[in-house]
């Protein structure tokens, strides 16, 4: 992890206290993606300069404490006791500094090369509240450093700090020294009989202390990641386990259970945490904040919630919409020109005439056509996306979306893995670790790819403003679009609400999750910041991995284009086998052959439908959309088979990349099976109702 010399700081801290903006602003754009050995959770890595030496800065996931309830807290709590990090950065929100006190007191409990820092300083003072850092650092035992991340104060005092550490560290020099935390007299006993075994047990531990009180915890997953760390069972060790019966004799004789032994030690963090709070926060205005801002009455109100959030999901549509058709044709008509420059001079060379249509109209169109349609609204959609996030308005959405999960028996949680898919579903997969229960987790998994990614946006749209709009003033052409888009992406939602409401009351009984809601201040978002990372970190990443699945994409529909058989090619008879299925649902075979065609990268099926229309040998360039609809509507296209193609585009098989990600998430081949026929069957039974509605009503 880390080179000889090199300091590694890990950055721990509870969500929403800015700790990913100081990992920005110590790393700048010297960051990665990866993940902790036999973990699947990922974390940000990046390097920052302490003196003329390299630091390497690790974001663990936001946790409110280290006795881990999901996942990703398990994954925080084993990097901060077992990952042996150099030094922790601990963030706390100035604003509301005893529930930070709570985690510090916690890591201090484990190592004592802490650095705390008292971040939002600056929202801290808008609200009157004043932190004596002098008093804390006393408490502590510590460095404190007050900051506020997003304008850079701090920073270098920060990196002093850090600094200091890292002389600490190489230079032999002995560490500061912290007061462990107090427990109640009884359980200082229990600490006493245990503490002497575990010394002998592991005798190279950092803290026996810290480990004794783990093991009174008796927690299963920490005990696993004890055994890893440490190399042994401490519930193999007769040592050990005879101390352990001593306890649980006490226990008995004082009547104490075990459930309330976790609480007490519990208690005594949230005490002192308390106490240290009340001495050192002080607030100049003694008058009572109201409950809720007017804000968040209209955002998060049981009347005005849901009109909002449908009124910004069709605004960041109409931005979506209206400003990717401009970037969208220029990317395309420098792509296809370029293409003929290529063409050009490669049937200068001995190629062969059939490798070269091959490569050219085969594999690079199908690139072109995917990097064209996909690249603008993904540089517009995430970007906007993030401006939520980063403001604080998707927190409240996932708040809003809450109930409505609840009473489908699952997790909160679902709702944010949910918007994840927006973006992409294999995002949204990945996202469903922060669910801890097994059980509800499966069913996020299960039903994430109900809602659309951003990879059938490009067939949503096109269908949408070709056969759903008529004709009109110049703004109709985008915002009635987006308020369809919108409608169909709130239908994809109910059914998410109803798949999960079936699974809950089918799947294996589990324990609940437990979910903690936060609403975090609203923040002027940092527009800079969250231009790049949204470009790099989302929109290349997903172009990337659909360009990967594309390539292998344009050669397979380039054979089935041009190898023939019985005087018609390949792809005419798949698209004749699947003309009844096709039929019955509202469609025709060449649309259901695109949607299979389309399994490596969903921004590839009109392409193929067009293909398959035409009867040619390669895709047919996009530029003129009105040429696109005039060989529709020649093949049989009406508004009712928009609509049901638009059904189906919601609700499909999930594409090639997801169904990797489900399979490595649940480590089942049947749950991605069932991730795969579950929109399938939805997808079908929609198509074939409304199909029949049409016919029944005379429109065939």
């Amino acid at each position: 992890m880390k080179n000889t010399g090199e300091l590694v700081i890990a950055l721990a801290g509870n969500p929403n206290v800015g700790k990913s903006t100081l990992f920005n602003a110590l790393t700048g754009l010297h960051q990665h993606v990866g993940n902790w050995s036999g973990k699947t959770v990922e974390n940000a890595q990046g390097s920052c300069q302490i003196g003329s030496e390299s630091c390497t800065i690790i974001d663990v996931p936001g946790c409110y404490s280290l006795m881990a309830r999901s996942a990703e807290e398990e994954v925080a709590r084993d990097f901060l006791c077992f990952g042996k990090p150099d030094g922790i950065l601990v963030v706390c929100d100035a604003g509301c500094l005893e529930r930070g006190l709570n985690l510090v007191l916690q890591i201090l409990e484990v190592t004592k090369r802490v650095i705390v820092c008292v971040n939002l300083m600056d929202e801290a003072r808008k609200k009157k509240i004043s932190i004596d850092l002098k008093k804390l650092r006393h408490h502590l035992g510590v460095p404190v450093v007050a900051m506020s991340a997003r304008s850079g104060e701090g920073i270098e005092e920060l990196k002093c700090e850090l600094e200091n550490m890292k002389k600490r560290k190489f230079s032999g020099r002995g560490e500061c020294v912290v007061k462990s935390t107090d427990y109640d007299p009884e359980m200082e006993c229990f600490l006493d009989l245990l503490e002497p075994a575990v010394k002998i047990c592991f005798p190279d531990a950092e803290n026996s202390r810290w480990l004794a009180a783990r093991l009174l915890d008796t927690d299963e997953s920490l005990l696993t990641s004890i055994k890893e760390a440490l190399g042994k069972n401490p519930m193999t060790c007769r040592c050990v386990v005879n101390a352990l019966f001593d306890v649980r004799l006490a226990m008995e004789k004082k009547e104490i259970r075990q459930e309330e032994l976790r609480d007490r030690m519990a208690a005594s963090f949230v005490l002192r945490a308390e106490m240290i709070a009340r001495e050192v926060v002080h607030f100049s205005c003694r008058k009572r904040p109201r409950k809720r801002s007017a804000t968040d009455r209209v955002i998060t109100g049981r009347i005005t919630a849901f009109p909002v959030m449908f009124l910004f999901l069709l605004g960041i549509f109409w931005l979506t919409i209206a400003g990717a058709n401009i970037p969208s044709r220029v990317l395309s008509d420098a792509l296809f020109s370029l293409e003929t420059q290529i063409w050009s001079g490669i049937t200068r060379t001995a190629v062969p005439l059939w490798l070269s249509e091959f490569l050219i109209h085969g594999i690079y169109r199908v690139m072109a056509w995917v990097i064209s349609a996909m690249l603008p609204p993904m540089a517009i959609f995430f970007p906007l996306f993030t401006l939520l996030e980063d403001a604080g308005f998707l927190p409240r959405v996932a708040f809003n979306l809450d109930r409505c999960f609840q009473k489908c028996r699952t997790c909160g949680k679902q709702a944010l893995t949910m918007m994840m898919g927006i973006g992409c579903n294999a995002v949204g997969v990945i996202g469903c670790r922060i669910i801890d229960s097994p059980r509800e987790r499966l069913i996020a998994i299960l039903t994430n790819s109900l809602v659309p990614c951003n990879g059938r946006f490009p067939l949503l749209i096109s269908v949408i403003g070709m056969f759903l709009i008529g004709s009109g003033p110049v703004w109709r052409a985008a915002v009635t679009p987006a308020m369809v888009l919108a409608l169909f992406l709130l239908l994809s939602i109910l059914m998410t609400f109803l798949a999960s409401a079936v699974l809950s009351r089918t799947l294996p009984a589990g324990l609940p999750s437990a979910f903690v809601m936060e609403l975090p201040p609203y923040r002027r978002p940092q527009i800079g910041r969250v231009l790049i990372r949204s470009v790099l970190d989302r929109t290349l990443f997903v172009l990337g991995r659909a360009i990967l699945a594309a390539a292998p994409a344009g050669a397979i529909i380039w054979i089935m284009a041009n190898v023939m058989a019985g005087g018609d090619s390949l792809l005419a008879h798949a698209a004749g086998f699947l003309e009844p299925a096709g039929r019955l649902m509202g469609m025709d075979g060449v649309i259901l052959l695109g949607f299979l065609l389309g399994f490596p990268a969903n921004e590839i099926v009109l392409p193929v439908i067009l293909m398959a229309y035409t009867a040619g040998g390669s895709l047919t360039d996009i530029t003129e959309v009105s040429a696109i609809q005039n060989i529709l509507i020649q093949n049989g296209w009406t508004w009712r088979t928009a609509i049901c193609t638009l059904l189906f585009s919601l609700m499909h098989w999930p594409c090639a990349t997801t169904c990797i990600t489900i399979f490595k998430e649940s480590r089942k081949l049947r749950w991605t099976v069932l991730a795969i026929m579950i929109p399938t069957a939805l997808g079908v039974l929609c198509c074939t109702f409304a199909a029949a509605i049409f016919r029944m009503a005379g429109f065939r």
